[in-house]
């Protein structure tokens, strides 16, 4: 069987009412990140709890947990149609070289492939193809991937000088009408997920109303109402002989203390993050920059992985601030990547 302790996993999606912008490390507003990273699902989900009255418990049982935390998001990822796409093992992907298809230029690539892989089958290459602009692998002969990337006009008005106006352009990602956004939702066991899926279902509400990511006040970033199903994960049951597991990410991770990860095997990189902090106490401050690992990365430990929360509240901020590196992952076999 394969390792890991118990969870109750939910995959939700999320679909777009406009455009959606994720600012890049570099803040330039004419970029725009494909991925809504997990640490920063946390921190929403954060403000949310803490306009439901709910702050204190839930960091409690989270960012400040000496065990498991609660609840873990994985990063956002891109869906079309039934079909959900993710950031694939490091270990697996890309497949050997294809006279059809560049599978290096795929970022995101069905979940149905990656199962495949797994299962050491041969991928039929009549039947997909790179979108470049979303660098999704999509079906062959589709037009389009699930999103594209698209700059948005915007002018600043002086109020003072009469006429006189800025204007810039602001990346954003624009979905297909049947695309949009999922992620991982992870309840540490049957007990968490009886008291937290009610709360982190009117978080992510209040989220998709209001909106995720920039641009917010032009409305950017929101969604319908959530949509949650249950998520079987993706595990192989049974290892060959001779073979050992290892853990596929799904989420930004930060080590926790006690996690036990052979950082001289694996196949894994790594991933700076910066960004503002968004406090009614003192907003727009920089938060210092943490390495962490990527999504994709896959690591060797001897046991289910944890990650941890970090304080990155300046000196003197009134609360604490934190950013997220709970792992999400996925138990899959090890193989060196060729």
């Amino acid at each position: 069987m394969s390792p890991g302790g118990s969870s109750t996993s939910y995959a939700v999606r999320f679909r777009p009412a406009g455009p959606w912008r994720f600012g890049p490390d570099s803040g330039a507003r004419d970029r725009v990140d494909l991925i809504y990273h997990s640490d920063t699902v946390f921190s929403a989900v954060c403000s949310a709890m803490s306009q439901l009255g709910l702050r204190d418990e839930w960091l409690q049982a989270t960012a400040r947990s000496e065990g498991t935390p609660a609840v873990r998001f994985s990063s956002f990822y891109p869906f079309q149609g039934d079909t959900l796409l993710i950031v694939p093992p490091r270990s697996i992907w890309p497949p050997a070289e294809s006279t059809k298809v560049r599978y290096k230029g795929a970022r995101f690539v069905p979940l149905s492939v990656v199962e495949a892989l797994l299962a050491d089958k041969a991928i039929d290459e009549d039947r997909w193809a790179v979108d470049g602009e979303s660098e999704c692998l999509v079906p062959h002969g589709r037009a389009g991937g699930p999103f594209r990337i698209a700059l948005r006009s915007n002018a600043a008005v002086d109020r003072l000088e009469s006429g006189k106006t800025a204007g810039h352009e602001t990346a954003c990602l624009e979905f297909a009408r049947d695309a949009g956004l999922w992620t991982v939702v992870q309840f540490h066991d049957d007990d968490a997920a009886a008291h937290w899926t009610a709360p982190v279902h009117s978080a992510l509400l209040l989220l998709a109303d209001s909106g995720f990511g920039g641009e917010r006040s032009r409305g950017w970033g929101r969604s319908e109402a959530p949509e949650w199903e249950p998520w079987s994960l993706p595990v192989v049951e049974t290892l060959g002989e001779g073979a050992e597991w290892a853990y596929w990410l799904l989420s930004l991770y930060t080590p926790a203390e006690n996690d036990a990860v052979d950082w001289k095997r694996g196949s894994y990189s790594t991933v700076s993050r910066r960004g503002r902090i968004e406090s009614s106490a003192r907003w727009g401050e920089p938060k210092a920059a943490t390495q962490m690992i990527a999504e994709g990365s896959v690591l060797l430990a001897s046991s289910e992985l944890r990650g941890a929360a970090s304080d990155l509240a300046p000196v003197g901020f009134p609360h604490p601030v934190y950013r997220a590196g709970f792992a999400v992952a996925v138990p899959i076999p090890w193989r060196a990547a060729a």
